[in-house]
């Protein structure tokens, strides 16, 4: 087999670029903001990003990788044409598309045949459009029948879904617009660097300074942003849990919970109160190592204002305990009446640029589109009838992302996947990446060759953000319109097409369309009546509006009628909306124009009024459960998965930097993004580094129980002692995720990427 390259392509010259006829109104291509952009034509040809104020997320702002992005659209650093690897161990040569199809169609079918159905299977990626994302669902249930289907969002916000639904009844990633947070009076900001992983955002934090309110940032490191907060506390790896439970033992023991809201919003609370009062303080400190003082500081801004918000990232929920973590967050917000109204709420930082949209419409384990259980019946139903299937004939729910690919070359012998690259990004990924090895079929569609696609029998090249149209949700639930902007390459096609394709080749002439806006439409259908209901939703109204927020079943004037399978998350039925107003049911209690004193549609500072339809803000009448109240979970710290002893002493943490993204496998191939971020690095404390005897910039091997990984090292004060980190853009030598740890949450199935126990060593220049 080829092996995969960790390099760099260099740009090529304007002409080898695609060129709009217009300036076109689309959104960056990379983090769950969805910043929106504009595409024009570029002095002397090619294509250059220009601003797009006007858009409410980003008012124009946008980071490097969103002004480079362009580059992507090279003809020499994009895939052209279908490579195919005509023998075992050969290299992969061009072929046509018919052949290429063929070869996919015949390598799955031909599994199943032998092994069962079961033994294919299909990856997604949170970077596909909603409709990628719904069709690839539909095209492993219904035309390969198998229940092995997962995707790498699984690896982003999986525990905060899974402690949203648990607790709230419904998980949409901030249940409130990205314009509510200056407004608020406090936030608490868990595990997350967003002044580098979505520069754009940082705005927001800076205007809630600026109005007064205050930022408490908990990170192990001292980051850029932690650099903003007006208090930093510093846990050590895989105790955030500890962390918020001793905060909530204080908001107990100082008289500060909101004894009415709890009372009427919320259950479960005695089982909280007394989880978190066996955490007092001074064994937080101990745990932790943020001393009490701090914890006490930390519980005083946050109760001091009338309005506070918990953000949590990746930081807290890729843990083995995640889930519960953010639970905990949770739990402090509720008992300080802190969610369910106005300027107040837990909500997560949603990373990959689907992030939101690519779990709600099937491509995950256990999910039908909607955001519906595939467990249940009702769902089954409804959308085997959108699908024009029997319920009975779609596979039951199948294994999580990690325990897919770890099963590959096992029970599962081949693998269709879509937008996604494991052999960087996921946990072990040494491990993984010789189980893919071990698949008697591989077939990967994606834009470039990425380290997992150089490993594949065909790959397909496959159209990208600016050459293709396609919806995508942002992390505050606003569906979007990536219009397309240039044409793609001859030889590419698009992902839906691709689908299209092979379903034909397994008789299934119709239902995989390649319009976007055809399978959009398919996807109201099925999603209407579910939790995250797009019925209301059309690409006209989202150009309209700016956008537009789930849930939103109704539709305003203009827009034909889409009928739903009944009251969804138990909240009622909605009615149709009048042509100056949208949905305000039971659960979807704001609208614009009516925001409970929260600035209307969110004008303010004076910025244009934001136009979104659907519902802003959930929560403020009553919560998505059974009975309209909020959850309380009991949960209890617990450690990590792997805690450091004599032979690991120290504690990895892994993470992004500001110019590269994800697993690199586009910001890689962009060369001014190269030269800002040239290669990993290992971040150690200066006490640290000494003992090793390691200067700035000398190669230091960080090695855990799964591998060994080698970059330079960079030394600082900002990082704790005991701890080291290192970014996971690459692959090669200085592959973080080389060390990981694939210990899972219970519930989500998340893996432990944040925590585990390495040692460093000094390595050979």
């Amino acid at each position: 087999m080829r092996e995969p390259s960790g390099g760099t392509v260099p740009p090529l010259a304007p002409a080898d670029r695609a060129e709009p006829a217009a300036s076109v109104d689309t959104h960056c291509p990379y983090c769950a903001l969805q910043c929106g952009m504009a595409l024009r034509p570029a002095p002397g040809g090619g294509v250059e990003v220009a601003e797009r104020p006007a858009f409410p997320v980003n008012r124009g702002a946008l980071c490097g990788k969103g002004r480079t992005a362009p580059e992507l659209l090279a003809s020499g650093v994009r895939l052209t044409e279908p490579l195919v690897r005509r023998r075992p161990g050969g290299e992969l040569e061009p072929a046509g598309w018919e052949e290429a199809l063929d070869r996919v169609a015949e390598g799955l079918r031909g599994t199943a045949a032998a092994h069962g159905r079961d033994a294919v299977g299909v990856f997604g990626g949170g970077g596909l459009t909603n409709e990628k994302a719904y069709a690839l669902g539909k095209f492993a249930r219904v035309v390969l029948g198998t229940s092995q289907i997962d995707y790498n969002g699984r690896f982003c916000m999986s525990s905060a879904a899974a402690a949203h639904q648990r607790a709230f009844g419904l998980d949409r990633g901030l249940p409130f617009p990205l314009a509510d947070i200056p407004r608020t009076g406090c936030v608490i900001l868990v595990g997350s660097n967003l002044a580098e992983t979505m520069p754009p955002a940082l705005r927001y934090l800076t205007r809630l300074r600026e109005n007064g309110g205050t930022l408490i940032v908990v990170d192990p490191r001292r980051t850029r942003t932690a650099e903003q907060a007006d208090l930093h506390l510093a846990p050590r790896p895989g105790t955030d849990l500890a962390l918020a439970l001793g905060l909530l033992h204080l908001v107990v023991a100082d008289g500060r919970v909101d004894e009415e809201f709890v009372a009427e919003r919320t259950t479960g609370w005695p089982e909280a109160r007394a989880a978190a009062m066996a955490h007092w303080p001074e064994l937080v400190e101990r745990i932790t190592g943020v001393p009490v003082p701090a914890l006490r500081e930390a519980v005083r801004m946050f109760c001091a204002p009338e309005d506070a918000m918990v953000l949590t990232a990746r930081g807290p929920e890729q843990q083995s305990k995640g889930t519960d973590t953010v639970g905990a967050w949770i739990n402090l917000c509720l008992a300080t009446g802190r969610a369910g109204r106005p300027l107040s709420g837990y909500g997560c930082l949603t990373g990959q640029g689907n992030g939101q949209g690519g779990r709600e419409h099937g491509q995950k384990a256990d999910q039908l589109p909607g955001y519906r259980k595939l467990a249940d019946p009702a769902a089954r139903a409804h959308v085997a009838a959108v699908w024009g299937v029997d319920p009975d004939s779609l596979p039951a729910p199948g294994r999580s992302a990690y325990e897919l690919l770890e099963a590959l070359g096992g029970d599962v012998r081949a693998l269709l996947l879509m937008g996604s690259n494991p052999v960087v990004s996921a946990p072990r990924a040494a491990h993984i990446e010789e189980r893919l090895r071990a698949l008697d079929f591989l077939a990967v569609a994606d834009v470039v060759l990425s380290e997992t696609a150089a490993l594949a029998d065909v790959v397909l090249p496959v159209t990208q953000w600016a050459e293709e149209t396609g919806t995508m949700t942002n992390l505050e639930g606003r569906v979007l319109l990536r219009r397309q902007s240039v044409p793609p390459p001859p030889g590419v096609r698009s992902d839906l097409a691709v689908l299209s394709g092979l379903a034909a080749r397994y008789g299934w002439e119709k239902g995989f369309p390649t319009d976007p806006e055809e399978v959009f439409e398919e996807l109201r259908r099925a999603s209407a009546g579910g939790p995250a209901d797009y019925s209301g939703i059309t690409y006209r109204r989202i150009e309209r509006e700016n956008g537009v927020f789930w849930p939103c079943p109704a539709e305003q004037e203009g827009d034909s009628g889409v009928g739903g399978d009944g009251p969804g998350l138990g909240a009622g039925t909605a009615a149709p909306a009048r042509a100056d107003e949208t949905v305000a049911g039971p659960l979807m209690a704001d609208a614009p124009g009516g925001n409970g004193g929260v600035g209307g549609n969110d004008g303010g500072d004076g910025e244009p009024e934001d136009t979104a339809g659907g519902t802003r803000r959930l929560f403020l009448d009553r919560f998505a459960t059974p009975d309209g109240r909020a959850r309380f979970v009991p949960v209890s710290h617990r450690p990590a998965a792997e805690e450091p002893d004599a032979d690991y002493p120290l504690l990895l943490t892994t993470g992004r930097v500001l110019s590269q993204y994800q697993s690199g496998a586009q910001t890689r191939r962009v060369d001014e993004l190269n030269r800002a971020a040239p290669g990993p690095f290992v971040q150690l404390h200066p006490l640290l580094a000494e003992r090793l005897g390691a200067a700035e910039g000398d190669p230091v091997a960080v090695v855990s129980r799964r591998g060994r990984a080698v970059a330079p090292a960079r030394i600082t004060r900002d990082i704790r002692p005991d701890t080291v980190f290192m970014p996971f853009h690459w692959a090669g030598e200085g592959r973080a995720n080389s060390l990981t740890n694939p210990a899972l949450d219970p519930t989500s199935r998340m893996p432990e990427f944040k925590v585990c126990a390495v040692r460093v060593e000094r390595a050979a220049p």
